[in-house]
């Protein structure tokens, strides 16, 4: 799988890299109960938390190792 970036949406990021929710729970993110996570990309989610998108990409491609 291709690396994480901020334009793709939550949902996928967690279904293909399930590791990936530590991070999110890192930033306070539950985005796994969270119904905006179907939708909303990462980009977006960490903004609305108020969160620098491209570290949270950053931090998940380095714990998948990409």
């Amino acid at each position: 799988m291709a690396k994480v970036t901020k334009e793709m949406s939550i949902i996928d990021i967690v279904q293909n890299h399930p590791e990936s929710i530590e991070i999110f729970a890192k930033y306070g993110l539950g985005c796994i109960g969270c119904a905006a996570a179907r939708f909303e990309n990462l980009e977006a989610g960490a903004r609305v938390h108020g969160f620098d998108p491209q570290e949270m990409v950053d931090e998940i491609n380095a714990l998948i190792g990409e």
